[in-house]
């Protein structure tokens, strides 16, 4: 919004005249003199890294999604089993089907003693 429609949608409320009031705001750099809009408090074009991993995966900067694929070490046989972060049945190993992880509600639940890392794409 411009200061100018904001002074007229609020008549009374400003103290100062108008012109007064752009000549400080110009002064102090709160309103850009070519276009009289003012400034946001934070910049969209570059959000934090903290910023993008709270937001949800279609309102991110670039969409990007939240599950992934991760490989998962059996800590009995030690054999390496390619486990969806989000998965929704019971994972067994596949050599001493031992369970490896048990859904929840949203990421699947390692079983303790389990290692695992993360696949690249």
């Amino acid at each position: 919004m411009r200061v100018s429609e904001l002074h007229r949608a609020t008549p009374g409320a400003w103290p100062l005249p108008i012109g007064l009031l752009l000549r400080v705001l110009f002064a102090y750099g709160r309103i850009c003199r070519r276009c009289g809009f003012i400034p946001l408090a934070r910049d969209l074009l570059h959000p934090s890294l903290e910023e993008e991993k709270k937001k949800h995966k279609k309102k991110r900067l670039v969409q990007s999604p939240n599950s992934y694929f991760m490989d998962v070490k059996c800590p009995g046989c030690y054999k390496i089993t390619t486990v969806f972060s989000h998965a929704q049945t019971v994972v067994l190993c596949v050599g001493c089907s031992t369970v490896l992880c048990q859904p929840t509600g949203g990421k699947a639940r390692l079983t303790e003693g389990c290692s695992f890392r993360r696949k690249q794409h």
